[in-house]
């Protein structure tokens, strides 16, 4: 058996490395590093596999997101809920404008924000609603589309970890993740399902106004050279990096099949063990398919991530990793009781869930490069020590 990975980029790599390094050969021939015609044609790429009216590429995901909200000129003070259970950018970058976090409760089903939670906060000060699709399953967006609509709030989708996925509405109309809101954002860090080889960002919208603002805000503020129309900041994202992502955007669908026949394998061997809980999809706001389905597009599985519901996660987590199985735990703190993010406003019995979850899950292996022999082996060996 070949050694596991978290994620086998080196494995993926092999198998379009002639494109790959014929792209970032052509950059380095021009020397056109920097909004460089690889740039524009990933960005239109991206536009129509989106099917969104504009892209625009930045540096990073935790960059899109700051000019995200730098786009929708939000006031220091001006309150943005979010889910407590993510990684820190997502309220890192509320914090850096002198906006107020909200934290909330997430569903304890699918790790997604609350909506119950999220009509709770909504204050007079309340100006958007930052929905997380965690570990790569859409969030409940029709039910905030109309919360946000009844309360005048902005939708910012932090659809870092969810590229790809579908959400189906409950007249059967379908979007891309990241272009229902009001703005999108996403990561290509390498390790995201569309992954670059480096730091990459993007941020989606149909609103050109919108669009026009943050291709300044991303490039200092300019329009013209040297000619400063808004406050803006150094995000760009470098030609080598997008020749990458044009090379795999066309892979994208692909990989995110070969993740769900990895999360299907996962579930089919470990659903039936009492101790843990598989994770749960859901397609929309009516329909709750429970186990991954033969027709999932909801979810594309950045993580497979479970719950251990009898105390043990920590042990096997070590007990793995003895093993030679690459696992983790995302996310093992609440962002309400970080240090950064401590607020008086918090009570403990505000975030029942989240305490739970990190407390209980684990994250397995989850890339393309997953074979049924390294599939077997990890559930096999979870099963053993859980028994």
């Amino acid at each position: 058996m070949k050694k596991i990975q978290m994620v086998d980029l080196q494995g993926q790599y092999e198998k379009i490395k002639d494109a790959v390094d014929n792209s970032i050969q052509d950059v380095l021939n021009t020397s056109t590093y920097i909004n460089g015609p690889l740039v524009k044609e990933f960005q239109e790429d991206l536009e129509k596999y989106l099917n969104v009216k504009h892209v625009i590429p930045c540096a990073n995901g935790t960059d899109a997101l700051q000019i995200a909200m730098m786009g929708l000129d939000l006031k220091p003070g001006d309150e943005v809920i979010t889910a407590d259970f993510t990684f820190a950018a997502t309220v890192e970058v509320i914090a850096l404008l002198q906006l107020t976090p909200v934290l909330v409760d997430v569903d304890k089903k699918t790790f997604n924000i609350d909506i119950d939670a999220i009509k709770k906060a909504i204050t007079p000060k309340t100006k958007a609603i930052v929905p997380v699709h965690l570990f790569g399953q859409v969030a409940n967006m029709e039910v905030i589309l109309e919360i946000a609509k009844e309360h005048n709030l902005y939708v910012i989708e932090d659809n870092a970890q969810a590229i790809g996925a579908d959400y189906t509405f409950s007249d059967g109309s379908k979007q891309k993740a990241g272009t229902i809101g009001t703005v999108g954002t996403t990561s290509f860090f390498p390790s995201k399902n569309l992954g670059c080889y480096g730091d990459g960002g993007a941020i989606f919208t149909n609103d050109d106004a919108l669009a026009h603002k943050l291709r300044g805000i991303v490039n200092h503020g300019m329009y013209e050279r040297y000619y400063h129309d808004v406050v803006g900041v150094n995000s760009r994202l470098d030609s080598i990096q997008a020749g990458v992502l044009k090379i795999k955007l066309p892979h994208l669908d692909t990989y995110c099949n070969t993740r769900r026949n990895a999360a299907r394998f996962y579930t089919k061997a470990l659903k039936n063990h009492p101790a843990i809980i598989t994770p749960t999809t859901q397609s929309n706001t009516t329909k709750n398919c429970g186990e991954l389905c033969d027709f999932c597009d909801c979810h594309v599985f950045h993580q497979y991530t479970l719950q251990i519901t009898n105390g043990k996660r920590d042990a096997l987590h070590k007990h793995l990793l003895e093993n030679g199985i690459p696992n983790a735990i995302y996310y093992p703190v609440a962002l309400h009781a970080q240090k950064a993010y401590q607020d008086t406003r918090y009570k403990e019995a505000d975030f029942p869930v989240t305490n739970q979850l990190v407390k209980t899950v684990i994250s397995l292996p989850m890339h393309t490069e997953l074979d049924e022999e390294q599939l077997t082996f990890i559930t096999e060996t979870i099963i053993k020590f859980l028994n």
